[in-house]
């Protein structure tokens, strides 16, 4: 039987170590290992991993920028995120983009491989008190309050990608999209949004993702 093959991307040498050992004598075989998200994207293809295991903090392209690009190219491939602390607004998406996973790192040793094979099955494993913050934050409504929350997945890709200052043709290439389609998509977004340039929607972006402003260790 074949085993279902991991990606694993962390920007910790240590952290990257410690889950391959984990994984060496399990079911499961790690065929690539990444130190961003940008690698981790361009290793995808190369090495057609069945499930990601992403640290959310990495540089140049974070864990929830990898899960937001594979969202928006409809890659519903298993995803586990490893934390040592998530904001309220990135958990709530987290969510939303159907992450199969999400471990704190703190522990995460002893939960891996069950969260793997439960996913793997295809069901879900969010950490018991993350699930619970989760909850609490759906009981709140946080997320209906946000202007963003009218934007529908490939919208708020394109707007991701817009704040980081990505050109509609570069855009395109990252979501495989055409760029007539990035410029159809904007113009809807700037409609949704009453802004009338990429300045202001990329100044709507970063005030709006700072409103769930705490942030929780875990």
């Amino acid at each position: 039987m074949t085993k279902p093959r991991i990606l694993v991307a962390d920007d910790h040498p240590l952290m990257l170590s410690g889950i391959e050992a984990v994984l060496r004598d399990s079911e499961f075989e790690v065929v690539g290992t990444a130190r961003d998200g940008a690698q981790t994207l361009d290793m995808i293809p190369v090495v057609r991993p069945d499930m990601l295991i992403l640290d959310i903090a990495m540089p140049v392209r974070t864990g929830m920028d990898v899960v937001r690009t594979l969202r928006a190219r409809h890659d519903k491939r298993g995803i586990v995120l490893l934390t040592a602390h998530i904001t309220d607004a990135d958990l709530i998406e987290a969510l939303d983009l159907k992450v199969q996973g999400i471990l704190p790192k703190e522990g995460a040793e002893t939960l891996l491989i069950a969260c793997l094979r439960e996913i793997a099955a295809g069901g879900q494993w969010i950490e018991r008190s993350i699930m619970q913050r989760a909850l609490s934050l759906a009981m709140q409504g946080s997320k209906s309050e946000t202007k963003l929350s009218q934007l529908t997945l490939r919208e708020r890709s394109i707007a991701q990608l817009i704040t980081r200052g990505l050109r509609n043709r570069d855009i395109g290439i990252e979501l495989g999209v055409t760029e007539g389609t990035v410029k159809l998509t904007l113009h809807r977004i700037f409609a949704k949004l009453d802004v009338a340039n990429r300045v202001e929607l990329a100044m709507l972006m970063q005030k709006e993702s700072e409103l769930p402003k705490v942030i929780d260790e875990i």
